[in-house]
């Protein structure tokens, strides 16, 4: 039996090998567990591609298009052209996964990296920002990854805004970031993590944030929720985080589905008219 309580993935990479041997019944599994629609997030421009390719396989997944910044080594000098292009297809919905991540810096791996701790942060700030001015002329909004580097993320939004909108996502940031997020007119997403043991402060976090600012997301394959933990996430994990939220929020599921899916079709309004 289908659940009656839908729900959407808000961020998961389809795209990735280890969907590769059953993507159909893992498609079928969140259809069953009322994950009606899926987000593939795209980590290049070839990943974007393959995001895309999915989102006209299969009726309810869409595509967010964009660079890692993890990545950001292997990036062009300007890969505006290439985006442009490919955030005008009519199933991509977002600009992403963009923004700073300076939890790994080069100094700390410095066996397979040529590039020094001061230029790696120098290149992530300028391939985040050609996504920005992207998603500004595309009319759309970001999905932003923030790292070690919320505050700085949120220093480069800042000029883009209110024309660009971004969903900080996997949130596990502080009170004080999730303020500033919201001031912004932007929202969050939470995964797996409220699941976790050790995840108290998120969860505190969680419950201070208004329900109408948050969505729900995997980020499968990685961070699969409890009773799942060291497994493969997939889609139809939603359900176990969606469970949890609606516990801190004190709402029921059918509730909780409501205001995330009209957060979703806010956010992502191309994903309405498709």
């Amino acid at each position: 039996m289908i659940n009656k309580n839908v729900f959407t993935d808000t961020h998961a990479h389809l795209d990735f090998p280890e969907f590769s041997q059953d993507l159909n019944a893992t498609i079928d599994r969140a259809h069953i567990s009322g994950v009606s629609r899926i987000i593939s997030i795209g980590t290049d421009l070839e990943s974007s591609r393959r995001a895309i390719q999915l989102a006209e396989q299969f009726e309810g997944v869409f595509a967010v298009v964009g660079w890692h910044p993890s990545n950001v080594e292997n990036a062009p000098d300007d890969i505006r052209p290439a985006l442009r292009d490919l955030g005008k297809h009519p199933k991509v919905v977002a600009i992403g996964e963009t923004g700073l991540d300076f939890y790994r810096l080069p100094s700390t791996r410095p066996t397979d990296t040529i590039l020094d701790d001061g230029e790696y942060k120098k290149r992530q700030a300028r391939l985040f920002s050609q996504q920005l001015e992207i998603a500004q002329e595309l009319g759309l909004n970001c999905v932003i990854h923030q790292r070690a580097a919320a505050q700085e993320t949120l220093d480069q939004l800042r000029p883009f805004t209110p024309r660009v909108r971004g969903v900080f996502h996997c949130f596990v940031d502080s009170p004080d970031i999730l303020r500033q997020v919201l001031d912004l007119g932007s929202i969050v997403s939470f995964t797996g993590i409220t699941t976790f043991k050790n995840a108290a402060g998120v969860r505190d976090t969680l419950a201070t944030t208004p329900i109408e600012a948050l969505m729900l997301e995997t980020d499968c394959p990685y961070l699969a929720p409890v009773p799942y933990r060291g497994k493969r996430a997939e889609p139809a994990h939603v359900r176990e985080i969606a469970e949890i939220i609606a516990k801190i929020k004190s709402v029921t599921l059918e509730e909780l589905s409501r205001i995330t899916e009209s957060t979703v079709e806010r956010f992502f309004p191309k994903i309405v008219v498709e």
